[in-house]
């Protein structure tokens, strides 16, 4: 099943379905993705059909996604590294073609001395020497600068409900 559009801040609908109720819903759900409507509606003042209602509004507007976070290293990927390339030419054309690769996690276009940023999770470091030259290859990537992960401190995934 396709993702649904991303949508930005600004984009009205998505914007709207964001009131303090909808955030709590969502900070339920950063908890335990899998806690029940009956729970979240304990807990913020719904009933069980109303959440799953406002659920499913804020899934279908694109404002979140439920999905289950692995942790690579226990997945047997422990070199992870953050790639910035710099291009030539159509930028969003080579970040759709980035984006198409499925070893990148992450492919966002950026303002500074990168033009893009990608995120890789990676077996060892010749899977990562592979995936660097494949980017090499991709038109208009004209250099790579790759920063190698050597211990995370911090990842949270809450932005948005404060």
């Amino acid at each position: 099943m396709a993702k649904p559009p991303r949508q930005g801040v600004g984009d009205g609908a998505a914007h709207a379905l964001l009131d303090d109720v909808g955030k709590q819903i969502i900070e339920q759900l950063q908890e335990d993705g899998r806690r029940p409507y009956a729970t979240i509606g304990k807990a913020v003042g719904l009933s069980e059909a109303a959440v799953r209602q406002r659920v499913q509004r804020l899934l279908d507007a694109g404002v979140m996604q439920i999905v289950a976070v692995t942790d690579p290293l226990q997945l047997g990927f422990p070199r992870q590294a953050m790639i910035g390339l710099r291009t030539t030419g159509d930028l969003e054309a080579i970040a759709d073609r980035l984006a198409e690769l499925d070893e990148l996690d992450y492919v966002v276009i950026t303002a500074g001395s990168f033009d893009l940023i990608t995120e890789v999770v990676c077996r060892n470091d010749d899977h990562l020497l592979e995936i660097i030259s494949r980017l090499r290859q991709v038109e208009g990537v004209i250099a790579t600068e790759a920063f190698v992960y050597l211990k995370l401190r911090k990842q949270t995934y809450t932005w948005g409900t404060a």
